[in-house]
């Protein structure tokens, strides 16, 4: 029996994530933890039904069911979104697109894309069309395990099933909250870190409806929603305790149905209600390719009209799709044969289709426009620190020796900063062979030399960057080297509690020239370069170079007591250009390539030696 209200919540969950990713809110992420929720809620209820009235559960059934729910549609979408995606990106991008319609078919992709997203080099890459997938293969896997799980606790009777169901949950909560801290990107990924929010939802079936009477519990509920879907962002640590809020929220609810205020019936139980919730699965499949191959498409985010256009795109597939493929396939008898030998076909032939986009990729690039063409892999290469490991990675807190150049030279030079003092690597080696110095190069991702507060974003953890700098500054003292050069992404977002942007900047450029001050004689600060607002390879891939000239020029915000050099002028007259002097000047949609770096030579060196640190 359908509970009206439940498709109602169904709704609200797949509009919160789907606005959430047309940035229209903060917290609509939370959309697929109420749908966590619920799916605990039904699928544990109908299957202890089952072993209630038969004594056992089929689990062939059971599986057959879930197939032909789920397969068609994900299908269907999979391998559409595949097909546009041919269209509609550039030739370049197919191996990433094959790559991700393979890890999408493989029923583990939410470990796939946590395993290629933890590493920080990939942070940058275009937004895969499929990566919404991971929450499909976190529920797949649920559904996998969850009912032998629960069939063999039924043979010790229900307070068996309900111990548990809730020391499973409570274990899972302790890891999510742990892992939240340690491993953020794969406990936002993975089951084990997840399957608490379903068993919650599996635990509501064990409470009794005389606890729910109280009126303002749905209130309760509905804040709790209100509040995470306004107040947390995409820094707030994810799942972990913050995951408890939304999910007990969609308990209470959920538990509370019978006495909703007639508001909430009315809202939740209209008929454009029933209809997104009926709809609200290919409405999550299609919501986010389409989005992304727009965007992707344009090389840019995209205006809020256009996100208002795919919004609508994506209710009007919806509809269809559900119309037209997961509906009569849902209803329809199928023999359990042809649904088992639908699944492993399509499975076959998803992972086919991924090999084969990938073998149709080219790294050649030719520039509209001009008769320039280059290598993609060329022009993605970085810096030799990100080789050898002198660039740190993540969740490490201090860099190695990382010394190159003329080891022997009494005159040293330290890079010091964030990717965007890596960027000037290629440069300052070549520099330190010809001028004949000791180059030490001290960079971390996302840890910029600035000493700015920073709130933890995925596998950036604040604390090992505050300890990082701590170690910097310790091997700059001891070192008391010739000169100190600090470049930084001036970019990074500041904490709520950081209204003033400039202030913060400035303040924890302050604190960097407190702490390095009498370390060197020459203390030199190289103003951020210009800021892409798209993904340049991609851009000139597929679009006139002109169109891909809309860098910005960063603003040079550098305080007294640093030796400034600016590098706008070297990259930028009235424009920016994307495409300069026979070089591609960005690798991303923020640092430079290595060959602008060392097309840049020249006016580096030009400017060290105006500032003295050359005869």
């Amino acid at each position: 029996m359908r509970i009206l209200q439940i498709q109602g919540l169904r709704a609200l969950a797949a509009l919160l994530v789907t606005i959430f990713h047309a940035r229209l809110v903060p917290g609509g992420f939370i959309g697929v933890d109420i749908f966590y929720v619920i799916s605990g809620y039904l699928i544990t209820g109908l299957i202890l039904r089952e072993i209630e009235n038969s004594g056992t559960l089929d689990l062939k059934l059971f599986y057959q069911r879930r197939i032909k729910r789920l397969l068609p549609t994900s299908v269907f979408v999979l391998f559409a979104t595949a097909i546009a995606g041919m269209f509609l990106l550039p030739v370049i991008t197919r191996d990433a697109l094959g790559r991700d319609l393979f890890a999408a078919a493989t029923y583990v992709s939410n470990y796939l894309f946590a395993w290629w997203e933890n590493d920080y080099q990939n942070l940058d890459a275009t937004p895969s069309p499929f990566i919404h997938y991971w929450s499909l293969a976190v529920e797949e896997q649920f559904y996998l395990i969850w009912p032998i799980f629960i069939l063999f606790l039924s043979r010790f009777g229900k307070r068996a099933v309900f111990y548990g169901i809730a020391v499973s949950s409570a274990l899972s909560l302790m890891l999510s909250i742990y892992q939240t801290q340690t491993s953020p990107i794969w406990a936002f990924y993975s089951l084990p870190t997840r399957a608490w929010e379903l068993g919650f939802g599996a635990l509501l079936l064990f409470v009794p409806s005389t606890l729910w009477k109280n009126r303002f519990l749905p209130w309760l509920g509905f804040i709790g929603i209100a509040i995470s879907t306004l107040k947390f962002d995409e820094t707030t640590a994810f799942p972990g305790f913050n995951a408890l809020l939304p999910v007990l929220s969609t308990v209470i609810l959920i538990g509370s149905i019978a006495v909703w205020p007639r508001f909430f019936n009315d809202l939740s139980n209209n008929r454009v209600s029933q209809w997104l919730g009926a709809i609200s699965y290919p409405l999550y499949l299609w919501h986010w390719p389409a989005l992304v191959l727009p965007s992707s498409a344009l090389g840019r985010p995209l205006h809020i009209e256009e996100r208002f256009m795919c919004i609508l795109a994506t209710i009007i597939l919806a509809h269809l799709t559900s119309k037209y493929i997961e509906q009569p396939l849902r209803h329809k008898t199928i023999p359990a044969k042809k649904v088992f030998l639908f699944f492993v076909s399509t499975t076959i032939l998803s992972l086919g289709a991924g090999v084969a986009i990938s073998s149709t990729a080219s790294s050649t690039i030719n520039i509209r426009g001009t008769n320039y063409n280059f290598d993609l892999n060329e022009i993605m290469k970085k810096p030799s620190v990100y080789v050898d490991g002198c660039h740190v990675n993540y969740g490490e807190p201090e860099s190695g020796e990382c010394t190159y150049g003329d080891i022997n030279s009494k005159t040293t030079i330290v890079l010091y900063g964030d990717s965007h003092a890596a960027q000037w690597f290629p440069a300052l080696e070549k520099l330190s062979f010809e001028r004949g110095f000791k180059l030490v190069s001290l960079t971390k991702s996302a840890c910029p030399s600035v000493d700015i507060p920073r709130d933890d974003r995925g596998a950036f953890k604040a604390v090992d960057c505050d300890q990082w700098r701590v170690n910097s500054i310790a091997r700059i003292k001891k070192l008391a080297p010739t000169a100190v050069i600090m470049s930084n992404f001036q970019y990074f977002t500041p904490p709520r509690e950081f209204p003033d942007r400039d202030k913060w900047w400035n303040d924890g450029q302050s604190r960097l020239l407190s702490s390095i001050r009498g370390s060197s004689d020459h203390l030199i600060y190289i103003n951020d370069t210009p800021h892409p607002s798209r993904d340049i390879p991609n851009c000139l891939a597929s679009r006139n170079t002109r169109a891909c000239d809309s860098t910005e020029k960063t603003p040079v915000q550098t305080i007294p007591g640093f030796e400034k050099i600016d590098p706008t002028s070297w990259l930028c007259t009235d424009i920016c250009p994307a495409f300069k002097d026979g070089y591609v000047v960005y690798r991303d949609a923020s640092h430079l390539t290595v060959d602008a770096a060392l097309a840049l030579k020249d006016e580096l060196e030009a400017a060290l030696v105006a500032l003295g640190i050359f005869s």
